[in-house]
């Protein structure tokens, strides 16, 4: 007779561990490098006023040079993920964090308009250059099924570290920008350092007989319409950092009340997502992203009613909800739908899809803005809740790609 001693323990793992254990070191070490690197990110949120008030531009030369870091993070994305795929992800995120250590630099000490314009342009190919390779070596490191959680971790060290940074920041920008340029250069390389010394290369071979080119990525039907919708919501999503403060300000409010809105943002990813990020692993990803997307739709959707700082900090609570929601999944599909050897360069095309989300956000959201501030929120939330549907309406082949 089995008695209750007899029976073996079972231990159910603790939060802490179901949230952070079971990932291989090499992906702590790409945590750590992330989370530091944003920690640096002070340059990119203040390079208006860097260039208005230090470099004495006008608003209209000063758009027209950040035009030129937008069109370089459009080159950006499919060069680094053929890169990743050619050299390896090590070298290539190495390379493109050692390559932004010295553009910040440059750009810091620019005085020259030509300088400055070749600066950012350089700039804008090389500071995200990391990302195809971040994606895709998580994708060789972590299993299938732990990918989400990997991916969200990640997702949490950027945002934890971009809210301290931004603070840091404008504290630091009272006493020179000059500060600023060091410190990213600085955090930049030690993300370099620790990714070439503590991380081994994971790139997969490639057979002679398997397709090698980013135009075999742009066969893929099912990823090019993946890559669409997520352009959808990128647009939907970053109206909060290009037409909200306008709409804020336009409404009558003090320019403080944008950050008041927006630190709800970051405080609400910082708490919630690490608790959410174990439960959204083990969900659908295609069902989990499409109900992101449409709670930041709906958020989006709510700013028309909005008319005071805390009507406006509402509508953002609800959007980052909806944005806690899609953390990690877009990585993890990307990697299920990609063969092992074109990672890297389908981790670019998915990037391209945020830089020219990044152009279009605010070239588009300006133009509605100007013909009425409702009808800009309540097409941008309707475009959301479009993009959640066709999600949905992906999922099938998305499982379907992911089980073979």
């Amino acid at each position: 007779m089995t008695t209750a001693i007899d029976k073996p323990m079972t231990r159910k793992p603790g939060f802490v561990s179901s949230r952070l254990g079971g990932l291989p070191r090499p992906f702590w070490v790409l945590f750590a490098g992330t989370l530091v690197n944003r920690l640096g990110t002070m340059v990119e949120p203040f390079i208006g006023i860097y260039l208005t008030q230090a470099r004495g531009m006008s608003l209209t030369a000063a758009g027209l040079v950040m035009t030129t870091f937008g069109v370089g993070s459009l080159l950006s994305q499919p060069v680094a993920g053929w890169a990743a795929d050619h050299f390896g992800r090590r070298a290539t995120l190495t390379g493109g964090m050692v390559a932004t250590a010295a553009t910040m630099l440059a750009l810091g000490y620019t005085t020259s308009v030509p300088g400055i314009v070749a600066a950012m342009l350089v700039l804008g190919v090389v500071v995200d250059a990391y990302r195809p390779a971040s994606q895709a070596l998580v994708a060789d490191l972590v299993s299938p099924e732990e990918r989400p959680r990997a991916y969200g971790l990640l997702f949490w060290a950027v945002n934890l570290g971009f809210s301290i940074a931004m603070v840091t920041g404008g504290w630091l920008a009272q006493s020179g920008f000059t500060t600023l340029f060091w410190v990213d250069a600085v955090t930049c390389l030690i993300f370099g350092v620790l990714v070439w010394r503590a991380i081994p290369e994971t790139r997969p071979v490639r057979e002679e007989d398997q397709p090698g080119r980013f135009t075999d990525v742009l066969r893929d039907r099912l990823m090019v319409a993946f890559v669409l919708i997520n352009l959808a919501f990128t647009f939907v999503y970053l109206q909060a950092y290009s037409t909200l403060p306008l709409a804020m300000t336009g409404r009558g409010l003090p320019p403080g009340a944008y950050g008041v809105a927006m630190a709800v943002n970051g405080l609400l990813i910082v708490v919630v997502q690490p608790v959410t990020n174990g439960w959204l692993a083990r969900r659908d990803p295609s069902r989990a992203l499409a109900a992101g997307i449409a709670v930041a739709g709906a958020g989006f959707a709510l700013t028309a009613i909005a008319t005071s700082t805390a009507g406006y900090a509402m509508t953002v609570a609800v959007w980052t909800l909806g944005e806690v929601l899609t953390a990690g999944l877009a990585g993890s599909i990307v990697a299920s739908l990609a063969p092992a050897h074109l990672r890297g360069r389908y981790s670019g095309l998915y990037g391209l899809s945020w830089s020219a989300g990044g152009l279009l956000a605010p070239l588009a959201g300006t133009r509605l803005l100007a013909v009425g501030p409702a009808v800009l929120w309540l097409l941008v939330g309707g475009l959301g809740l479009l993009a959640a549907a066709g999600q949905l309406a992906l999922g099938p082949a998305i499982r379907r790609r992911a089980a073979h």
